[in-house]
């Protein structure tokens, strides 16, 4: 690491190679020092090194030194001090032969080193274009696509025309299904089970708790009590 004012005086030919090599040793180490070389002029670009392990690329206006960018001797990055950064479109971000490429944008430094990430799957068919909506949404709405790429925001559409898992809510004994002036036209289900078991109080006739299940017979309907085992058939009267 050297520095030089990058003015090679008239001389005797010892001096001036000497005088030379010391010049192309501060190019080749950027001009690398604690503070601005002597000789710098507007345009200058320099390495200060106070920290060692951080040193920081600076460009002097003719006036004063700015910082452009550190480098992280530890990490192997450069980390650019300006926040806006700008680039040219479109910008490629080049993957691996083990991944597809990944942006990391992390969270304020104060805070730690956690970043968010947006990667590309490992394998891609063929080229894929996601254009956001020009537009925010609104509470609730969510990203969908058309099919094609485009992006917008939307409500979510609850289709329960073809479930295949359970339908649990995340709490118990809270939630209706219907209201008094909504309701169900028909319920298709198999055996019906009824339990109060799990509310705080119990019913409103006797306040007991129980565990029934509602059976079809062939003629008949039945009903069991899952907590004695008995079994009772209702009484049917043909109208």
């Amino acid at each position: 690491m050297a520095q030089h004012d990058m003015n090679i005086a008239n001389q005797s030919f010892p001096s001036f190679r000497t005088d030379l090599n010391n010049a192309l040793s501060a190019i080749n180490s950027m001009q690398s020092g604690t503070s601005r070389p002597s000789g710098a002029v507007a345009g200058t670009m320099w390495l200060d090194t106070t920290s060692a392990s951080s040193p920081t690329i600076k460009f002097f206006d003719g006036t004063d030194d700015i910082s452009f960018a550190t480098i992280d001797y530890t990490a192997n990055t450069v980390n650019f001090i300006d926040s806006t950064v700008s680039l040219g479109t479109p910008l490629t971000i080049t993957g691996n032969s083990t991944a597809g490429a990944e942006i990391r944008i992390p969270e304020d430094t104060d805070n730690g080193t956690n970043y968010v990430s947006l990667k590309a799957p490992d394998t891609i068919a063929s080229n894929l274009t996601l254009t956001l909506p020009s537009t925010d949404g609104t509470t609730g709405q969510a990203l969908t696509t058309d099919g094609s790429g485009n992006l917008t925001f939307g409500d979510v559409a609850s289709d329960l025309t073809a479930v295949d898992s359970n339908i649990v809510p995340d709490t118990t004994d809270t939630y209706d299904l219907g209201t008094a002036s909504f309701v169900w036209r028909n319920i298709y289900t198999g055996d019906l089970h009824l339990s109060n078991e799990s509310k705080e109080q119990g019913n409103s006739v006797d306040g007991t708790k129980g565990n029934w299940t509602i059976q079809e017979g062939a003629d008949d309907l039945f009903i069991v009590n899952n907590k004695s085992g008995k079994k009772y058939k209702f009484k049917l009267e043909e109208i």
